[in-house]
C-alpha cells in the first residue's frame, strides 16, 4: 500500500480531480451522463486510446516522442480487414498478428533511426508517418479499403464478456504487460535511467540503443493494435483512421503525469489521462465543439502540464 500511494504523485491526484470535475459537469448537463451504460461506453472508447497511449508513454518516457501514430494505426486497420481478402477467408484469424508486425516494423525502423542515426525522434518518426501515408494510399490508390472488418474484429471491439467490454478487457491485458515491462523487469529501470539522463545510462553499461529499438517496436505495435480494433468498432478501416489520436494520445500520457522530457512517470497517471481525455472529448462532443478547437484544448494542456514539469524539475534540483 506505501509504495502504492507513493506512486500516485500529485499529477496523477490532479488527474483524477478534473475526471470527477468532468463527471459532475456532465451529471449537470444531461442526466444519463453517470449511467453505467453510459460510462461503459465511454470506457469502451477510451480503451481504444488507451493502447496507443500506452505505447507513447514508453517512448516518453525515454524523453522521445512518436509522430508516426496516425498513420501506423491507419495502417493497422487496413492490414488486419485485408488479410481475408489477400490469402482467403481461413487466414482471418491472422489480421490481428499482421497489423501487429506492420506496426513493429514500422517502429523498428524508428528505432532504428533514432538510436543508430541519431536523428531527433520528432522529424524520423513524422519522415516515417509520411512514409506509412504513401504506401497506404499507394495500396489504395486514395480510395476507402473495400474490405470489411472480420468477426474477431468485431468480437474485441464490440463484444462483451460478462457485461464487460472486451475492448476494455483487451486493454486491461496490454496495460498489464505495460506495468510488468516497466516496474518488475530490467528493460523497465533501464528505460527511466535512459529518460533521466540518456549519456550517464550508457556509462553504465546499459544498452541504450536496444532499449530504444524495443520502445519504438512497442509504440508501433500498440498503435496498429488499435487500429485493427478500430476497424472492428468501425465495421472497416478507412482512410486517415488514426489522425483523430495523436494529439489525445500524447495529451493523455502527459496529464497523467509522465513527464514529456522523460524519466518520470506511471501507468496509473496514463489511465487517468485516457479517461479525462475520453470524457474531455465526449463533453465537448455533446457541446458541438469543433474539431479545431479541440486540438486547440489538446495543445493547450500539453504546453501547460511541460509548463509545470519543467518548474517541478528545476525545484528538485
Amino acid at each position: 500500500m506505501t509504495r502504492l500511494l507513493r506512486a500516485v504523485d500529485r499529477p496523477v491526484v490532479i488527474a483524477f480531480g478534473f475526471i470527477v470535475v468532468l463527471l459532475i459537469l456532465g451529471a449537470v448537463y444531461n442526466r444519463q451522463f453517470l449511467s453505467g451504460l453510459y460510462l461503459l461506453q465511454q470506457l469502451r472508447v477510451a480503451s481504444f486510446l488507451g493502447i496507443i497511449a500506452s505505447g507513447a508513454m514508453v517512448v516518453i518516457l525515454l524523453g522521445h516522442i512518436d509522430l508516426s501514430i496516425p498513420w501506423v494505426v491507419t495502417i493497422g486497420g487496413i492490414t488486419a480487414t485485408a488479410v481475408a481478402g489477400w490469402w482467403g477467408a481461413s487466414w482471418t484469424a491472422f489480421g490481428v498478428p499482421v497489423a501487429l508486425a506492420c506496426g513493429a516494423l514500422v517502429g523498428l525502423a524508428n528505432g532504428l533511426g533514432v538510436a543508430f542515426l541519431r536523428i531527433p525522434s520528432m522529424v524520423f518518426t513524422l519522415g516515417m508517418n509520411a512514409v506509412v501515408q504513401g504506401i497506404v494510399v499507394m495500396y489504395t490508390g486514395g480510395n476507402a479499403p473495400p474490405d470489411q472488418a472480420t468477426p474477431i474484429l468485431r468480437w474485441l471491439a464490440v463484444r462483451e464478456t460478462l457485461f464487460v467490454p472486451n475492448a476494455v478487457i483487451v486493454w486491461a491485458f496490454v496495460g498489464v504487460l505495460i506495468i510488468t515491462a516497466l516496474h518488475r523487469t530490467p528493460f523497465g529501470r533501464y528505460v527511466y535511467a535512459i529518460g533521466n539522463s540518456e549519456r550517464v545510462a550508457y556509462l553504465s553499461g546499459i544498452g541504450t540503443r536496444t532499449i530504444l529499438i524495443v520502445a519504438f517496436v512497442t509504440s508501433g505495435a500498440c498503435s496498429a493494435f488499435a487500429g485493427a480494433m478500430l476497424a472492428g468498432y468501425a465495421g472497416k478501416a478507412y482512410q486517415a483512421m488514426g489522425d483523430p489520436y495523436l494529439l489525445p494520445a500524447i495529451a493523455a500520457v502527459v496529464l497523467g503525469g509522465t513527464s514529456i522530457l522523460g524519466g518520470r512517470g506511471n501507468y496509473l497517471g496514463t489511465i487517468a489521462g485516457v479517461i479525462l481525455i475520453t470524457l474531455l472529448e465526449s463533453i465537448l462532443s455533446v457541446m458541438q465543439i469543433s474539431d479545431s478547437a479541440r486540438q486547440i484544448i489538446y495543445g493547450a494542456m500539453i504546453v501547460v502540464m511541460m509548463l509545470v514539469y519543467g518548474r517541478d524539475r528545476r525545484i528538485e534540483g
